[in-house]
């Protein structure tokens, strides 16, 4: 082991007992022999329980019908979840202005992030409703597990496949990570089937034994797998492989404007390839914390002088990053454009 090894093992070690994933950047999370012991499975089980738990206290805020739905098979959908007047202000305020952006390509899809500090919420009152709504923070935090803020921000999804015809890898059917945290979006016009929507595959949230086994397999072999998402523990699975255990094929979550969907995304997602150029616009939020701790609050980043702000100062710290010790920051700034523009990268 090298002497920088020696001055990671411990941030190693420590991240056993966080949301650390991925096997390739951490050689204990990544050890056979470790994992042939249990080690990744315990993780996830464990993980499991401590959500469960944490549910059981956060679903007091739902609507009955709502929770059975996604106790069942991992996800909100709420259509019309806006009021009309609330609605139309909203498009107005997203699409009627550039906003400060940046950009992320990933093969043929181009994802433009616009970031909402409290200075732009404060300027736009529909969207700050939009972000802060009572009802869909309700839904994010149960899906995760934890209370708190999650981060928010206007996404775009630009599909460009007859420019570049390098492979999506978000196209692959795969869970974010071990364990329960969430994703939502707030949909800005119609999703059709050939628009790229997103595919969930219902059930998948679920840790059944078939699943828990599945996740020991990939344990195994994903330090070295060539897969780098995979290698990473996003983990990947074929679509034939679902049946094995007991699941159905992905559904295309193909809806109407002004819909709202929150999914658990330790459940099998992603976006489905699309063949002419698309462009889809959202609303995002996105939460993800400490899976072994019992508690819901105690949510360091509902602090002050971070709520709100955790994108812009993750940013910030990643173009530090990037200046100081060439650590290259994916998301490149693209200055101040429409939402719906073409892509700047």
């Amino acid at each position: 082991m090298s002497p920088v090894s020696y001055l990671k093992a411990p941030l190693w070690v420590l991240g056993l007992a966080g949301t650390d994933k991925s096997p390739r950047k951490n050689p204990i999370l990544g050890s056979k022999t470790l994992n042939t012991w249990g080690l990744h499975k315990h993780r996830v089980k464990t993980a499991a329980a401590m959500a469960a738990w944490r549910r059981q206290q956060l679903g007091r805020y739902l609507d009955p019908a709502d929770k059975a739905f996604f106790d069942e098979n991992g996800y909100f959908l709420i259509k019309n979840f806006l009021p009309d007047a609330v609605y139309g202000q909203l498009k107005d305020e997203v699409f009627g202005q550039p906003f400060e952006t940046r950009e992320m390509r990933q093969g043929q899809t181009v994802t433009r992030m616009t970031l909402l500090p409290p200075a732009v919420l404060k300027q736009n009152a529909a969207l700050q409703q939009a972000v802060q709504d009572p009802g869909a923070l309700a839904m994010i935090r149960y899906a995760s597990s934890r209370g708190g803020n999650p981060v928010s921000f206007i996404q775009t999804v630009l599909a460009e496949p007859q420019k570049i015809q390098k492979k999506d890898p978000q196209s692959d059917a795969h869970a974010d990570t071990f364990h329960a945290t969430s994703k939502a979006w707030l949909f800005l016009q119609d999703v059709g089937e050939e628009d790229g929507p997103f595919f969930f595959v219902p059930g998948s949230h679920k840790l059944t034994p078939e699943r828990l086994n599945w996740e020991y397999e990939c344990s195994l072999t994903a330090a070295s797998d060539p897969r780098s998402h995979h290698a990473s523990g996003s983990f990947r699975i074929r679509r034939e492989e679902l049946s094995g255990l007991g699941l159905p094929q992905p559904v295309k979550m193909a809806v109407p404007e002004n819909t709202l969907i929150v999914a658990d995304t330790f459940a099998f997602h992603g976006r489905t390839p699309s063949a002419k150029p698309t462009v889809r616009s959202e609303i995002h939020w996105h939460m993800r914390r400490n899976p072994f701790l019992p508690w819901t609050g105690l949510d360091v980043k509902s602090l002050p002088f971070v709520k709100g702000r955790e994108m812009p100062l993750f940013m910030s710290l990643a173009d530090f990053a990037e200046a100081k010790f060439n650590q290259r920051n994916i998301w490149r700034p693209v200055g101040s454009v429409d939402v719906r523009a073409p892509a700047q990268i």
